[in-house]
């Protein structure tokens, strides 16, 4: 796997699961969780739908959720 550029979410308090992008050099976007490996791939379009159908859901975010 090549070595991407991974930039980290600003809302990620040091240490904890965070969410790490990167743009590869074929356009696609890859994510992962700072504290797995496993990654995920997407395309541009594909993740701005994404993004858009989480903000017109109002689904609110807690800070430090707890595993049920």
């Amino acid at each position: 796997m090549p070595n991407h550029d991974w930039q980290q979410s600003s809302y990620c308090a040091e240490g904890n699961a965070c969410l790490n992008i990167a743009t590869a050099p074929d356009g696609t976007i890859k994510l992962r969780e700072s504290n797995n490996p496993e990654v995920i791939v997407t395309t541009p379009t594909t993740l701005r739908i994404f993004i858009r159908g989480i903000k017109a859901s109002n689904i609110k975010c807690a800070t430090n959720p707890v595993a049920a």
